[in-house]
């Protein structure tokens, strides 16, 4: 399994104000300004300011339009992708959603399927509006407790609880999960104490023809949490044989495991 981490970018030496602003360090009222004699008379402003702001502001100019250009950590992401699963741990606002957007445009264009979960319903509605108008309302279904819409779609968004119990339906004989492809937002809810075990049993229940993408931007133990996954998916990569791509591999299925931080039930 795929860790990929994306740090938050940060400017060495400089900090946040209260107010929003930035200063170098800690920022504090110098006593000089603050005792600035009162007859102290600030210049106007010259008559010419207004037009030396435009040539100022024409002269720089607006940045020439470009295609979007995507990080590294993204690309790295999707071409994993392929061939095993990945765990994306990066800040909110980063492009995490745009690795699964494009894994599941090109999915949809193979003819192939996808489901994507999130822990809640009004997130949920968010996303399914989303892909409608990414990839249209014929191609985009959603299940969750209170809608059912579309459910035969190439792409299915629900919450957690409906992909696990669509598993659990599997295994006791019913259809199997349509998907090539699960993605599961939020990831880190795995750790909640009261919903925890739902995302626990929808990792080890999915079965390994169904690639695994977690998305998260607050886990704190990543390589922890990636490791478990692999363990319990029991997917293990080797060296490719003459005329396979690098990352093709077997996949074993491996007893129950404990996920971390939490002790199994016996």
């Amino acid at each position: 399994m795929l860790l990929v981490k994306r740090g938050r970018s940060n400017e060495p030496g400089r900090k946040r104000r209260r107010d929003g602003s930035r200063g170098a360090g800690n920022h504090q009222t110098s006593t000089r300004d603050s005792t600035r004699p009162q007859d102290t008379v600030t210049p106007a402003p010259s008559g010419n300011y207004g037009r030396e702001l435009r040539e100022l502001l024409g002269g720089i100019g607006a940045p020439k339009p470009a295609a979007f250009k995507p990080d590294p950590f993204q690309l790295e992401a999707l071409t994993a992708l392929e061939f095993e699963d990945v765990l994306v741990t990066a800040p909110t606002g980063s492009g995490k959603t745009w690795i699964a957007r494009e894994e599941i445009r090109r999915l949809l264009e193979a003819g192939k399927s996808a489901w994507y979960t999130t822990p809640l319903k009004a997130l949920t509605n968010s996303k399914y509006q989303e892909f409608i108008d990414e990839f249209g309302a014929g191609s985009v279904g959603i299940l969750t407790g209170d809608r059912k819409e579309n459910p035969n779609a190439p792409l299915i968004v629900g919450t957690t609880e409906i992909f696990r119990n669509q598993l659990f339906d599997s295994l006791r004989g019913g259809e199997d999960v349509r998907a090539d492809l699960a993605v599961m937002d939020e990831a880190h809810y795995l750790a909640d104490e009261e919903r925890g075990h739902v995302w626990e049993e929808a990792i080890i229940l999915t079965p390994p023809r169904i690639r695994l993408l977690l998305l998260s931007a607050t886990i704190g133990n990543a390589e922890e949490f990636a490791a478990w996954i692999a363990e319990v998916r029991g997917v293990h990569r080797q060296a490719p044989g003459p005329g396979e791509r690098e990352g093709s591999g077997v996949v074993q299925r491996r007893p129950r495991r404990k996920r971390p931080g939490q002790n199994l039930p016996s």
